[in-house]
């Protein structure tokens, strides 16, 4: 449970620990993967704003370019979780950095649409270990009752990138064209390489700024953790082999791939879709596409907050779920009513990521701290071919039926992602 021995040295530590760690470790991470979120989502910008027309792509084309990426985000994401937990997560990121610089800006030279495909591929590739890294160097820095929110501020990217990217975009393509977006973000990933060696550190033990008062804490929460774990009969031990093996982690890939179809539909084709219902320019698109990732901000915090207060994990990975489908369905329901229509798209950002930093501090509970990494890696890995499938179907069935279609078919797999929840162990709670 969340309570702690008040007597236990990681309490008397608590007092100097929580201000400082939190701004000092989240900021460099939150700031990595806002930049490659930043190189992700610009083409669902980018393909509205010139890039269909001039490199000849129809719906299902511009879908099927906006979903590749995650084939390639396949190949590192085990990798990098065991790099994280076993090596220097610091080190893969700033390799990784510089890869999406030079992708990125090669994305703004494309003239074929095959060369488009292989750039993108190439950047899911690039950016495949980010997330497992991460979220392992986040485990390393914040015990289980503090992991929830811990994990929300860095899956804050998402809003935080999209509030960026959205005016930025809409700025870029109304005085320049699509090009210039990839060579914006090109230039941002390397200046904050700068930044990133200076200030990211992989745990506390490597960390100069942290006193022995700050180490202590964190290192006395973590053993406590695992000794918690032991005691209740938790694989503390166990393999990557009997990880895969685990039919409850393969219950989270399923709920986190019907997840990213949702999020990854919603955003890649969200200008768009603003496009169709208020027929005006992309520089009103740009600020009107930032709404719903203020209001995403408020349910990353909200849900989180109240999970680790509760001690409740599945039920917070099951509401913003429903919400989040309900909205979908509720905005093509009222398209007719412009402003209702997009009333309902904000709230779809507001349970867009609302799940998400409850999620990921499930899998710290079913294995120890050396597969974990391997276990987000395998979740994230499989799940995000998600991410391909819910841009493309979109596409498609915009081409081929309707834009109202597609919507509903995200709308009913982020359902399905609600009724997989419910099926969760007890043992995913606190």
């Amino acid at each position: 449970m969340n309570s702690v021995n008040p007597t236990s040295p990681a309490c008397e530590a608590g007092d100097a620990v929580p201000r400082r760690r939190w701004l000092r470790v989240i900021a460099p991470l939150l700031m990595a993967c806002t930049i490659s979120y930043m190189d992700r989502v610009n083409i669902a910008f980018a393909m509205p704003g010139g890039m269909n027309v001039d490199l000849g792509m129809d719906a299902t084309m511009a879908g099927f370019a906006g979903g590749i990426f995650f084939f390639g985000y396949l190949f590192l994401q085990i990798p990098g979780g065991r790099r994280a937990a076993l090596g220097s997560g610091k080190k893969f990121i700033a390799w990784s950095l510089v890869s999406w610089a030079v992708l990125s800006a090669l994305t703004g030279l494309v003239t074929q649409t095959w060369e488009l495909l292989t750039l993108r591929f190439l950047l899911g590739v690039a950016e495949g270990g980010l997330m497992p890294v991460v979220l392992t160097m986040v485990s390393k820095w914040f015990p289980d009752r503090e992991r929830g929110r811990a994990n929300a501020m860095v899956i804050m990217f998402v809003p935080l990138a999209g509030m960026i990217t959205a005016p930025l975009s809409g700025f870029v393509l109304a005085a320049y064209d699509w090009r210039y977006l990839f060579f914006s973000t090109g230039l941002l990933s390397l200046l904050f390489l700068i930044v990133w060696i200076l200030f990211a550190d992989d745990g506390p033990e490597s960390a100069r700024w942290v006193s022995p008062r700050e180490k202590a804490y964190i290192l006395d929460a973590l053993r406590e953790e695992q000794e918690r774990k032991r005691a209740a009969g938790s694989p503390a031990s166990a393999s990557l082999r009997e990880v895969i093996r685990n039919p409850t982690i393969w219950l989270l890939i399923a709920i986190n791939f019907c997840y990213q179809v949702g999020i990854y539909g919603y955003t890649m084709w969200l200008p768009t879709l603003l496009k169709n219902l208020t027929h005006t320019g992309m520089g009103k698109i740009g600020l009107l596409a930032m709404l719903p990732y203020v209001a995403m901000i408020i349910g990353m915090f909200a849900t989180s907050y109240l999970s680790d207060l509760t001690g409740k994990r599945r039920l917070f990975v099951l509401l913003p779920l429903v919400g989040f489908a309900s909205c979908l369905a509720l905005s093509v329901l009222t398209q007719s009513m412009m402003f209702v229509s997009f009333a309902f798209l904000i709230g779809s950002g507001f349970f867009l990521q609302a799940a998400a930093g409850v999620f990921w501090a499930i899998p710290p509970k079913l294995c120890s701290p050396e597969t974990a990494g391997s276990a987000r890696g395998l979740i994230n890995a499989l799940g995000n071919l998600g991410g391909f499938c819910g841009p493309y179907a979109v596409g498609v069935l915009t081409q081929h039926i309707s834009s109202a279609a597609g919507v509903y078919s995200l709308a009913v797999t982020l359902a399905v992602a609600g009724l997989l929840a419910l099926t969760l162990p007890k043992r995913c709670e606190d």
